[in-house]
């Protein structure tokens, strides 16, 4: 599995966890579907046994240049989404400066652009600074080269309902998205963790799960006033899901994310103390996790968004009232999906791609992700191996950040090759090269 001719053909994939087929890429396309494919001059992979999928996207990564290198790269974090399946992501606000300007946005478009493991799509600050006191230039940001559609303070809640009020009719214009961290702040003043038996045991100041469904329960209400779109961050408890699944009935325009961490981990690992499980929103019951797992299964949970939050190891190796909030994610969601969704018979691939993939690509306005294996097709792609077994090593990642909940577990699924317009980022389960024309610009709706 070695060479860069351009054209590739993928021998016996089962396509969505289908039957096997092969499948012809050249110059960036998929150019052909079929049995018994051959093509002179291709460099020839052997995919019996593997599943191939869309290339993944991921709504919630956050990158953390500029300004703080020594947690994240774009470059670092990029070679960690291919590694782990993606080939595009959606690079959060909260860097230093707050990408709050259409020159902040620029800046982290052109370094994904420079990068070329993945299409980088910058997220845009709300309010200036993330203050939570004026909208940020929301439209100089859309209208920038970025062409930002999704809008986040992401890591604070937009508490003000008028300041929310006026982001959601302002995105309307160029059908954008503000993606809002629910979050009342009066209720999680100095909270460690989740409100229940195990903080009261531990005694730790408690994260109460309607201080997450009061604000969803607003903005819902916000975005049917406004007739404008909605997406909510990183849900974690079942009361969340049902406000969810109560707009969604109502035809009110909402989407919503959970994390890999929150449909596997539970509060009762905070008994340990070990910050890496500290995590906001924080993990929560057993009761949560499954109503999760339940509502992505039927729909009311759109996608998986990683929240991918790397942190340098002075941040996390201590005491747990200082440390930083936040676990890595882009290379583990794959196996910890399988995991928690395939492998307990909630959802089939098919399902997969389309909460990692096809609705995630929607929401984020991504014309050529998320697009289906059909000839004709842009050519972003994973092959994986589901009968792969692995054990999670973070000095083994390519993500800067060591802080992942899932070190030292044995996880299923692996991704073999990733292919981001046509070219192959993956290979062998190891990086192989960016893609040549890196100063490709995505196509993006307008």
């Amino acid at each position: 599995m070695a060479g860069n001719t351009g054209t590739y053909l993928i021998q016996g994939a089962a396509i969505l966890g289908g039957d096997p087929a092969d499948l012809l890429v050249r110059d960036g396309i998929i150019a052909e579907i079929g049995t018994g494919l051959d093509a002179d001059g291709a460099t020839v992979i052997d995919a019996a046994g593997l599943v191939a999928l869309p290339g993944m996207v991921d709504v919630h990564t956050h990158l953390r240049e500029p300004g703080r290198e020594d947690a994240e790269t774009v470059e670092t974090g990029t070679r960690a989404a291919a590694l782990g399946g993606y080939t595009a992501v959606h690079a959060m606000a909260n860097s230093t400066p707050v990408a709050d300007t259409a020159g902040v946005v620029e800046q982290v478009y052109t370094l994904g652009r420079a990068a070329g493991w993945v299409d980088v799509r910058p997220v845009g600050a709300v309010t200036v600074g993330l203050a939570g006191e004026q909208l940020a230039e929301l439209g100089a940001m859309a209208d920038s080269r970025a062409r930002v559609r999704m809008f986040s303070d992401d890591g604070i809640c937009v508490h003000d309902p008028v300041l929310m009020r006026r982001a959601l009719e302002y995105v309307k214009a160029f059908d954008g998205v503000v993606a809002q961290h629910a979050q009342e702040p009066r209720l999680t003043a100095g909270a460690q963790m989740n409100e229940g038996d195990v903080s009261a045991v531990l005694g730790l100041t408690g994260w109460p799960a309607v201080a997450e469904e009061s604000i969803i329960a607003r903005d819902v209400l916000l975005a049917q006033h406004v007739g404008s779109r909605l997406h909510v961050c990183h849900v974690s408890t079942a009361g969340s899901v049902e406000i969810i699944r109560w707009a969604k009935e109502r035809g009110i325009d909402v989407t919503a994310e959970v994390t890999p961490h929150h449909l596997l981990l539970t509060d009762d690992l905070v008994r340990s103390y070990d910050p890496v499980f500290k995590v906001n929103p924080p993990l929560r019951t057993d009761a949560d996790v499954q109503a999760l797992r339940a509502g992505l299964a039927d729909g009311t949970i759109d996608v998986v968004g990683t929240d991918h939050a790397p942190h340098p190891s002075e941040h996390k190796e201590c005491e747990w009232a200082q440390a930083a909030m936040g676990m890595t994610g882009l290379e583990t969601a794959l196996s910890v999906v399988q995991h928690a969704m395939i492998e307990t018979g909630l959802m089939t691939w098919a399902d997969f791609a389309r909460v990692t993939s096809t609705a995630a690509a929607t929401i984020g306005r991504l014309s050529d992700q998320g697009r289906p294996i059909e000839a004709g097709e842009p050519a972003n792609l994973i092959l994986v191996d589901p009968a792969a077994r692995w054990t999670v090593d973070p000095f083994q990642m390519a993500t800067m950040g060591r802080n992942s909940p899932f070190k030292g577990r044995e996880l299923p699924g692996k991704v073999v090759a990733t292919f981001f317009r046509g070219h192959p980022t993956v290979l062998d389960g190891k990086l192989n090269t960016p893609h040549p024309d890196s100063a490709a610009t995505p196509a993006v709706a307008a």
